[in-house]
């Protein structure tokens, strides 16, 4: 059951927004109920509580084991095709934004250095753009002067949004190699984080990170 309709117009936009900003979570984002809720954001508190784990110190709510995600087979900015089954072999970072949401545009230079840091180690990072009828022209120069060079998927209609149930932006996935989805952010998070960091390398593929 998906978790809403979406309805694009400026009154909705500027509602998601609100909602990102406030990094309040609203009905059902996820498949099942998460297993624990992290700490706030991952915050300066969060991060040194040593009763934390590695997902309650990065500011993710982790999963239940053998979640899945829907898969889905979007456009490219670049005028390819992309699908779930693609980052099979990868730890993936599935991000849901838009050009409009202050809040995505701030932590989209955090996903940058999350990518460069370890593209080569077995990690993807995925920004899937809603904006409505995915405007190339409003989106590339958007991605070239934030110098975004991550893929970045088009989902003009909200179809695979509303599939892996977004409720707000940014919404953030993190995906095991395999395909099981490991854990959720919804609002911004600093993805260079020491702690963030410390997450995905013990989620990256075990033949690259033993490296």
């Amino acid at each position: 059951m998906r978790a809403f309709d979406v309805a694009f117009g400026t009154t909705r936009r500027q509602s998601l927004v609100r909602l990102a900003l406030a990094v309040i979570l609203v009905g059902g984002l996820v498949w099942v109920l998460p297993r624990r809720q992290p700490g706030q954001g991952g915050g300066h508190h969060a991060a040194h509580d040593a009763s934390l784990d590695a997902f309650e110190r990065a500011g993710i709510t982790e999963l239940k084991d053998g979640q899945r995600g829907p898969a889905f087979q979007l456009a490219s900015l670049d005028l390819r095709v992309a699908s779930l089954e693609d980052y099979k072999d990868r730890a993936l970072v599935l991000n849901f934004w838009a050009t409009w949401c202050q809040p995505c545009t701030a932590e989209m230079p955090t996903l940058e250095a999350l990518w460069r840091a370890y593209k080569d180690r077995g990690l993807t990072v995925v920004g899937v753009a809603v904006d409505r009828g995915a405007p190339r022209d409003l989106i590339q120069p958007y991605v070239k002067n934030l110098r975004l060079t991550f893929p970045i998927l088009l989902d003009p209609e909200m179809q695979t949004a509303n599939a892996w149930r977004v409720t707000g932006l940014p919404a953030t996935f993190i995906v095991k190699p395999g395909g099981e989805v490991a854990g959720f952010a919804l609002g911004a998070r600093e993805w260079h984080s020491a702690e963030m960091r410390a997450l995905i390398e013990s989620l990256l593929p075990r033949q690259r990170a033993d490296r």
